[in-house]
């Protein structure tokens, strides 16, 4: 799914509710639970692109850029950045659109990178798939 939201180069990977479940001891978001929803994403973008099983190796640069809140809808986009041999990184921009709300904020950014693997958990080509 495209839209004018869509930041240039990336897709709609995943969309998932903040709830309340998922809050720190000061009320907002986690940002493990922010960071494991990217992971995710990461997973199905190098999946598809290697059409098979891909483990994550590195979570890098990973930037907060502002709190999410219960009742945001969590926007994850993700890119191909570079493909090695057996790997490959994603990059990822997470916006939320605040809840009840048209308004959008970019709320946190990340670099993963990701090994293709075969059915033993083993490196294997990216393009072997």
């Amino acid at each position: 799914m495209s839209d004018a939201h869509t930041p240039e180069g990336m897709e709609l990977t995943l969309r998932t509710l903040a709830m309340p479940a998922d809050t720190n001891a000061a009320g907002d978001i986690f940002g493990g639970w922010v960071m494991s929803q990217m992971d995710l994403a990461a997973a199905i973008r190098a999946n598809e692109r290697c059409n098979g099983r891909t483990v994550t190796i590195a979570a890098n640069e990973i930037v907060f850029k502002q709190p999410v809140k219960v009742g945001d809808t969590l926007c994850v986009y993700t890119a191909v950045d570079q493909v090695g041999r057996t790997s490959m990184v994603i990059r990822i921009e997470v916006w939320a659109r605040r809840a009840y709300t048209a308004q959008r904020d970019p709320v946190t950014e990340a670099r993963f990178t990701m090994v293709a693997v075969d059915e033993n958990g083993k490196p294997r080509p990216v393009d072997a798939g």
